[in-house]
């Protein structure tokens, strides 16, 4: 217990309510990210979990409360695997572009990439099992292949902490089991998760914590959450849908 303790902590919020222009999607959230944890983001659709990796990211403000981060994150210390889009599906470039791309706050103002960061997209290539692909057309690729470029951008942008956005949309169940066990893999590497995910068998099978967000909130460890009142309704509520 007193390792968990030890952790430091790389994301903290109180009482922070998300949402847009002023209206708040999720409410009285609760939570704290320490190095080494996966955590996944669960709810019904509509309940505020992309609106909520946003705020995350800086990229919306919170509507009340805060998220801190902490400063050995830096200010390019997440890497984010978004929803993709259909015109993002149709990008017109190489793998290696795409992947390099990641490096793109550690270039700063230069306007090329140094020896450094082309390493690291070929590292990054190579761990995801893409570097054959690297010369490739990007909207050639199956949607597996395409997460896992995308995945490889954003671990160019980071060591420390990924942010993921449903990363296994639209993949059939073998894509998707393998998507899984490389994150998996990433994250029994020391990288930090974080997960937006509709699928509850996964996220239950992988994550380290729960955050439930909704009309009803609930943040703890995956046992606490499958013991909690919230977490059994939704449970028993996906198996009927299931």
């Amino acid at each position: 217990m007193s390792k968990e303790k030890d952790k430091p902590v790389l994301l903290e919020a109180k009482d922070l309510s998300v949402g847009y222009e002023g209206h708040p999607v999720a409410e009285h959230m609760n939570f704290t990210v320490k190095e080494g944890d996966y955590l996944c983001i669960v709810g019904e659709n509509g309940s505020g979990k992309t609106t909520l990796m946003k705020t995350i990211l800086n990229l919306k403000r919170p509507v009340r409360g805060t998220i801190s981060r902490s400063e050995a994150l830096g200010s390019g210390g997440i890497g984010y695997l978004p929803q993709q889009t259909e015109v993002q599906r149709d990008f017109p470039c190489t793998v290696n572009e795409v992947v390099l791309s990641g490096c793109i706050m550690r270039a700063g103002m230069r306007p090329f990439y140094n020896k450094e960061e082309k390493q690291l997209a070929k590292a990054n290539m190579e761990r995801l099992d893409i570097l054959p692909l690297a010369e490739k057309c990007y909207r050639e690729l199956s949607g597996g292949q395409q997460q896992r470029v995308l995945l490889a951008r954003a671990l160019c942008a980071t060591q420390k902490l990924l942010l993921l956005d449903e990363p296994v949309a639209g993949l059939d169940p073998k894509v998707t089991a393998e998507m899984y066990r490389m994150i998996d893999s990433l994250h029994k590497d020391g990288i930090t998760i974080i997960m937006v995910s509709h699928d509850i068998a996964a996220a239950l099978q992988y994550a380290t914590h729960i955050l439930h967000v909704g009309s009803r909130m609930f943040y703890g460890t995956r046992s606490e959450y499958l013991t909690s009142k919230i977490g059994q309704l939704f449970l028993a509520q996906e198996g009927r849908e299931g």
